[in-house]
């Protein structure tokens, strides 16, 4: 549920303002014992100075925000440092059963939320 969300707030909210800038961004994965995300950055972000302050205080701070089990974002490095027309790499996932919880925090993002 916490992946799921963190996946569609990503897709939905962070990646066009990152792509605006001619960077990307992709989940990595999340440690649920440490409220970790960890993201691959991409593009024009990569060895940018400001990827940093947009990581902290941008994709941190609205992950946090929204999903309290969130605590921290960390960028991982990549061996190619770049993708050809990549994106945010997510898994689909769909859940069997509603989460009203789950529904409100995607609302509150301002995400649609549908089966």
């Amino acid at each position: 549920e916490v992946v799921a969300m963190i996946k569609e707030i990503l897709e939905a909210r962070i990646r066009p303002a990152v792509q605006e800038d001619g960077g990307d961004i992709r989940y990595v994965d999340f440690d649920e014992e440490t409220g970790m995300v960890h993201v691959r950055l991409a593009g024009s972000c990569v060895g940018c100075p400001s990827s940093s302050v947009t990581l902290k205080n941008g994709v941190e701070n609205m992950l946090m925000h929204y999903i309290p089990e969130v605590t921290a974002v960390n960028s991982v490095e990549d061996e190619e440092q770049t993708t050809a027309g990549g994106g945010v790499q997510v898994e689909q996932t769909k859940t069997e059963t509603k989460d009203s919880t789950y529904e409100q925090r995607l609302a509150a993002a301002g995400i649609p939320f549908s089966d």
